[in-house]
């Protein structure tokens, strides 16, 4: 696969949106330059996978200058026998003060045969920036579940409802992703895949 390559420059702001839903396998590789000051970046992106799909994800952002602005938001989704990786790195370059960088990956496993690797990375050459990373890895929240089943919802529900609430961040004001998300997580309950 070929690398996608984007420089944004002084003023400008690059929106980028990667969406990966079950059946689909996909490697997705982005490198940005931050070349102008002002110059920001936002990356969201959904993975969803409840068979045997693999996903490999590699962002590279570079603040090459000052005052520029970076946010990645990813959340994946993993059932079956599915794998998923994400391999994030920001780099802020020597003299590119004031950067402003934030990255996070967190995902669901649905399974136990199913495996997500997640590793953001920030290499900070600068000084006077804000940046942060983080990512996790874990399961539907039980006691969640508990709660919503003892008002009365069924749990195959519960299980969609935890699932939707968790990919809301990445689908969140546009509602026709929303709802082929949703989509797709009612079908692959439909097709028995563990969700």
């Amino acid at each position: 696969m070929e690398q996608e390559r984007y420089t944004v420059g002084a003023g400008e702001q690059l929106v980028l949106r990667y969406i990966v839903l079950p059946g689909e396998s996909r490697q997705i590789d982005v490198a940005v330059d931050l070349v102008g000051e002002g110059a920001s970046l936002e990356v969201t992106g959904l993975y969803m996978s409840t068979a045997d799909e693999q996903v490999d994800i590699r962002i590279l952002v570079h603040h090459r200058v000052a005052g520029c602005t970076s946010r990645q938001t990813f959340r994946g989704i993993a059932g079956g026998r599915a794998r998923a990786r994400f391999y994030g790195r920001v780099v802020v370059e020597p003299g590119a003060g004031g950067t402003q960088a934030y990255q996070e990956d967190h995902n669901l496993l649905l399974s136990e045969e199913a495996h997500i690797e997640t590793l953001p990375q920030l290499e900070i050459y600068a000084d006077d920036v804000q940046c942060s990373h983080g990512a996790t890895v874990g399961r539907l929240n039980e006691d969640e579940q508990f709660y919503m089943r003892s008002r009365g919802i069924p749990e195959t529900e519960a299980r969609i409802l935890q699932v939707l609430s968790f990919a809301a961040p990445v689908t969140a004001g546009d509602e026709a992703l929303a709802a082929q998300v949703e989509d797709a997580v009612r079908a692959a309950l439909a097709e028995n895949k563990t969700v």
